[in-house]
């Protein structure tokens, strides 16, 4: 093949965008409160064991309220299948006993963040679900192996990786193209055997242009 042109990254990204925008967030989730909880518990697990423990979990607290008088030792036990759970029990005690209520679940980067447990990829999470403008582009795991597969990114740290996303992508798009990079990950472009035929983006990947000739 020959020398690619420069790309339009805003052009190219909105075929994803438009793919994925109407795909329900992985995390079965029923309010933001149940959102912010598998958020945090999720990170470096699996979406469908946080989807697993959660009825049982929101059964035994179904709000902050009841979170807020629980003691560590007793929220263990429901998320003991989680990766770090002690550690995340913890967190979620001080996030329930710092906010008190569903109703002060913040919604914005600066507040967010400040909560244990809750990072940029997670409050970018919230933000999207909660409906309210995003001040940054989600960056799990998926979409940080993405990113710099199709060319848009360089860094492999997710942050910086975000950093470089929001300075090539038009703030309208920030919402919705980290999730559909996500799903773009988590269904077509897997860490193993991607599947460069079925990608919208194959004529724009540098990886996939490096691999194959579609």
């Amino acid at each position: 093949m020959g020398k690619a042109k420069k790309t339009n990254w805003p052009e190219a990204i909105e075929r994803l965008i438009v793919k994925y925008r109407t795909r329900k967030h992985v995390l079965d989730y029923h309010n933001i409160y149940q959102l912010m909880v598998m958020v945090l518990l999720a990170a470096q697990d699996r979406d469908a064991n946080i989807n697993k423990l959660a009825p049982e979990f929101f059964k035994a607290y179904p709000n902050l309220k009841a979170l807020s008088k629980a003691e560590v030792d007793e929220i263990i036990p429901l998320i003991k299948s989680v990766r770090g759970h002690v550690k995340k029990a913890g967190w979620l005690q001080d996030i329930a006993q710092t906010l008190k209520d569903d109703k002060n679940i913040p919604t914005s980067m600066d507040e967010l963040v400040t909560l244990k447990g809750i990072g940029r990829k997670s409050a970018n999470v919230i933000m999207r679900e909660a409906g309210v403008e995003l001040e940054g582009i989600m960056v799990d795991l998926h979409v940080a192996r993405v990113a710099p597969r199709l060319g848009i990114a360089r860094a492999t740290d997710a942050n910086k990786i975000e950093k470089e996303l929001m300075e090539i992508l038009p703030k309208e798009q920030w919402t919705e193209v980290g999730s559909a990079m996500s799903f773009l990950g988590r269904e077509v472009c897997r860490p193993t055997n991607p599947h460069h035929a079925e990608c919208v983006m194959n004529d724009v990947c540098a990886y996939c242009l490096s691999k194959t000739k579609i």
